[in-house]
């Protein structure tokens, strides 16, 4: 049988366990992800998130919220795609930067298993690839009118960027298209 001493050691050290265990149960979200969630609700057609390399120049648009995650790129890709596709509201149309396929690994250490990485992370996406200028004229002009997230990483590879257009989720391209024609049709009666 144990005795009083040793019983309150171990119902003490038994007591500290269950708080440490409590309490990295309870860790919080990193900020940019408690970010990403706050504004997520808030974002819609037109607006664009932007997973960005550490180079990634800071923006001094009005529209444009730029967040540092201190964190792996393809993590971030993946929490980002998985928020936005848990939303009622909202789909992503994915933007690359068409130089990527041509980054050599000679000169570019890992760029290889990014895009491995990449390839997995994004699966069931539909890609367009633009040159790197063409999508960041799209994002200046759209920053002059719409909020764009930019989600800085610790990626230190070039062309890795990954822009994400937002549209609604609840109402496709096709019938965007199918409304217009006949708006058109009924205009030309």
């Amino acid at each position: 049988m144990m005795g009083a001493g040793k019983a309150v050691v171990s119902l003490f050290t038994l007591l500290f366990m269950m708080t440490g265990l409590a309490a990295a149960a309870e860790t919080p979200a990193p900020e940019w992800q408690t970010r990403l969630a706050q504004i997520l609700p808030l974002l819609g057609h037109r607006n664009w998130i932007m997973i960005v390399d550490s180079a990634y120049p800071l923006q001094s648009s009005a529209g444009v919220e730029t967040l540092e995650t201190n964190s792996d790129q393809l993590e971030v890709i993946r929490t980002v795609l998985s928020a936005i596709d848990n939303s009622i509201h909202v789909r992503s149309i994915v933007y690359l930067d068409a130089e990527l396929p041509f980054v050599p690994e000679k000169d570019a250490p890992g760029v290889t298993a990014y895009r491995e990485g990449l390839r997995a992370a994004l699966a069931g996406h539909t890609i367009t690839a633009l040159p790197h200028e063409q999508i960041i004229a799209k994002v200046d002009e759209v920053g002059k009118t719409f909020h764009i997230v930019v989600l800085k990483t610790n990626m230190a590879l070039p062309y890795t960027s990954v822009f994400l257009q937002l549209s609604a989720k609840y109402w496709s391209d096709d019938a965007e298209a199918q409304m217009r024609k006949a708006m058109s049709n009924a205009a030309a009666k």
